[in-house]
């Protein structure tokens, strides 16, 4: 390369280590958080692997964890970790609650922790997303990771062994102090890494969904990094009647109400001192009638101080949520260029479809939101809020409503039935609620915008963002005949899930709207990634992503159609986007300017994760990814895998 040509390339990469948003990723390369940064960018500035290469990436090494797990009841486990490099040593979770350290240039592992997770609990989720680190000014550097038994572990990068002056022998037990304490062992869980800022450790909780209206509260802890010393706890449903958003909690109803909780990743302003808590639903998901109001702060984005836990401010994304429209989507922090002013932000994506840009320093919408009417309910008892928020851009990233005629179907026989399936369900559009008739739920409940989340490359100002398209059918059943119809199991086509909404006078059933055969009723493409201009909200492309395979009678789906996502991109100042995700076992880099795809590596199962990038010791770049697959019956197997790529 000239000379010249070269200054050039040294001096991009530089400003975009150092400009964006206070985040610096290290020059050597690290990943030292779930999101590259504290505020969940994904973004590297490495430039080795890029578009005019990406093509020659081949298999590095893959490592197996040997925790894959089909317990005897429940659902197996859940791959789905991105892995941390910080030190010159890779760091990964599992499932089972180990914690394994790497070799990031062989693969090989170096030791591993194991916290004896019990595995046949029955848990919900029985996933593990990663780790994560800290490293005081003067000492050894810590990992920590949350089991999905609900212990907080700090153990010694070095080698693994417990932080003995860290809670009990190196163990918090995140079960005790809580609110209303879980009745069944897996109906608290934790599934995410926690987010730390300063010298705080915050971790928020998986909740079982639609159990009872009176599931495991939904506290979001902080603990200090060194001891495990509880510093504060902040409940996401306000118990003191006199204290800000109590009023949108009818008859009391906040003192028996669980959930509203934060399962997905929690990012972090350590530069403003505040972490950005994503909750999902009160509990029950599907009927609201004993939790009457708009219900503060379920389904909203709440800014709290690091080190108090006090709410600075707070964005709900759905009132009085019917639909277990969750803020799943970890949000994700940047600057808007705007009006000749630096804006600090963050992008909030709902499952909805909605992707909401924020004022960082007080929740005020950059690009404007507005209350729109949206459909009622007619079921007795229940309440549904009049209107909903809408961004006025960017414009939805998945389709809110679709009609019988639009119904799909890989067969004319899966076509037949969808479409007369649809023609007997309430169906409205986005917000429809749910009905005894039955309704159809548009986005279903894995997505518009799911756990996956989003990236932001600093170069272009692009928030590169998945979403999914898949159409969910909800019934509530009448408390009378609920036993009945769970026993018969209504299997039309199958794929029916009960939850009892104990405390309600409904039980719910759901499933994903598959015509007989197999294929989905939800016309394609069924999984997207979709690029946003981070200063103008305007959707500069939008491609399919994956590919949906052969599930139950039906062939594997043409690529041209997407696939279903469940992890998230990276981007690379290479101009790259990589992603996997998608139900087939691959990986995918695109162009991030046109979005074109470049490369596609297969993998041994389907990835369910976001990979990361790093620069190895010997000054070659990795993409890594976690491949475990999505845990669908007839779909691709069960897998421990970790894969490594890079250019020969």
């Amino acid at each position: 390369m000239p000379k010249k040509a070269s200054v050039i390339a040294f001096t991009t990469v530089l400003l975009l280590v150092i400009t964006s948003s206070g985040f610096q990723n290290k020059t050597d390369g690290e990943w030292p958080a779930y999101g590259g940064d504290p505020g969940g960018q994904r973004f590297s500035a490495l430039t080795s692997i890029n578009a005019k290469n990406v093509q020659s990436l081949q298999v590095a090494w893959t490592f197996r964890t040997g925790d894959a797990y089909q317990p005897r009841f429940g659902r197996p486990t859940a791959f789905e970790a991105t892995p941390l490099y910080v030190g010159g040593v890779l760091y990964i979770g599992t499932p089972l609650g180990r914690i394994i350290a790497l070799d990031p240039v062989a693969g090989r592992q170096l030791w591993s922790y194991d916290s004896n997770v019990p595995k046949d609990k029955g848990y919900g989720d029985f996933a593990n997303r990663g780790v994560s680190t800290w490293m005081p000014a003067s000492g050894q550097r810590r990992i920590y990771i949350a089991t999905i038994d609900a212990r907080l572990i700090a153990v010694d990068a070095a080698n693994g062994k417990p932080c003995t002056d860290f809670g009990d022998n190196g163990i918090v037990n995140l079960r005790t102090g809580l609110r209303i304490a879980p009745r069944g062992f897996s109906d608290y869980e934790e599934t995410s890494p926690p987010a730390i800022a300063g010298n705080t450790i915050i971790v928020g909780s998986g909740i079982a969904d639609n159990g009872s209206v009176n599931q495991p509260s939904g506290e979001v802890r902080g603990y200090d990094v060194v001891t495990g010393k509880l510093k504060w706890t902040w409940d996401p449903i306000p118990q003191d009647p006199k204290s800000f958003g109590a009023d949108t909690w009818k008859k009391g109803s906040a003192r028996g109400t669980g959930a509203a909780n934060a399962w997905s990743v929690i990012a972090a302003d350590p530069q403003r001192n505040l972490v950005f808590i994503p909750t999902g639903s009160a509990s029950p998901d599907f009927y609201g009638g004993e939790r009457l109001g708009n219900n503060l702060f379920a389904n909203s984005i709440v800014a709290l101080r690091a080190d108090t836990g006090e709410r600075v401010w707070h964005f709900q994304t759905v009132h009085h949520d019917l639909w277990d429209y969750d803020v799943a989507s970890p949000p994700i922090l940047f600057d808007v260029n705007r009006d000749g002013k630096t804006i600090p932000a963050v992008g909030v994506g709902s499952k909805t479809g909605n992707f909401f840009i924020l004022n960082r320093e007080n929740g005020e919408p950059i690009f404007g939101v507005e209350e729109r009417r949206v459909p009622q309910t007619d079921v007795p008892g229940e309440v549904s809020s009049r209107t909903q928020p809408f961004p006025l851009a960017p414009r939805p990233l998945a389709p809110q409503k679709m009609t019988a005629e639009e119904a799909w179907g890989g067969t004319e026989n899966d076509r037949k039935w969808c479409r007369e399936e649809v023609s007997k369900l309430r169906a409205e559009g986005i917000f429809t609620p749910p009905s005894v008739r039955g309704s159809l739920l548009i986005p279903g409940n894995i997505g518009g915008m799911a756990w996956g989340g989003a990236a932001f490359d600093r170069a272009h100002h692009l928030l590169i963002v998945p979403t999914n398209n898949f159409a969910t059918q909800v019934r509530l059943i009448p408390r009378a005949e609920y036993d009945h119809e769970r026993e018969s199991g209504r299997n039309l086509n199958g794929d029916w899930e009960f939850a009892p909404q104990t405390g309600t006078p409904y039980g719910m059933a759901r499933r994903m709207l598959r015509g007989p055969d197999g294929s989905p009723c939800t016309p394609p493409p069924w999984g997207v990634l979709n690029a946003v201009d981070a200063d103008t909200a305007e959707v500069k492309w939008t491609v399919p992503l994956g590919q949906f395979p052969a599930i139950g009678k039906g062939p594997a789906a043409p690529p041209a159609l997407g696939s279903i996502s469940l992890g998230g991109p990276i981007v690379t100042a290479g101009g790259l986007v990589f992603m996997a995700g998608s139900l087939d076992p691959a990986i995918r880099a695109f162009d991030v300017v046109t979005g074109k795809e470049l490369w596609k590596g297969d993998l041994p199962t389907s990835a369910r994760s976001t990979p990361m990038t790093f620069l190895g010791p010997n000054g070659k770049q990795y993409v890594v990814v976690s491949a475990g697959g999505h845990g669908i019956p007839g779909g691709p197997p069960l897998g421990d895998y970790l894969v490594a790529f890079t250019l020969p």
